[in-house]
């Protein structure tokens, strides 16, 4: 049987996969500034600091950006997302829940995780009558219109 797909991987997405497998939500957060790190990896961008933990997170976030991936039939059309989350960080994901051309720029989102073939991954659903990560609404570059 061949080795799940994150054990060739650099060591802190290896960790990050091994979180999700287990069914936690996890990010780096950087001890001496506070600031949280997303994609893992060994150092934090702005200073270079070393001293990354993980946290687990809220889950909370709002769609920055959104895009429906349009397929040939049989298969179902699907959405690509942009989330803000909470914590201060964006990642790539889904939307799930609702019909991906129902997805929309500024809505308040919560994280899944979810089980696929190959791992473990990050999911959102949508959050009934909340505010999202910022309550701010749709704002900067995703409102534009150009990412959906």
């Amino acid at each position: 049987m061949s080795e799940p797909r994150f054990e060739t991987a650099p060591l802190p997405e290896r960790d990050y996969q091994r979180h999700l497998e287990e069914g936690r939500f996890m990010l780096q957060r950087s001890r001496s500034s506070g600031r949280f790190v997303y994609y893992p990896r060994v150092a934090e961008p702005r200073t270079g600091a070393t001293d990354l933990e993980w946290v687990e997170v809220s889950g909370l976030g709002t769609v920055y950006a959104t895009s429906v991936m349009r397929q040939r039939d049989p298969a179902a059309n699907y959405n690509v997302a942009l989330i803000d989350l909470a914590e201060g960080v964006r990642m790539m994901s889904r939307v799930e829940g609702v019909p991906p051309e129902q997805v929309r720029i500024g809505m308040a989102v919560r994280a899944r995780i979810a089980r696929e073939a190959d791992g473990a991954l990050v999911v959102f659903d949508p959050v009934e009558g909340g505010a999202g990560a910022s309550g701010a609404g749709a704002t900067g570059a995703g409102a534009a219109g150009g990412a959906r």
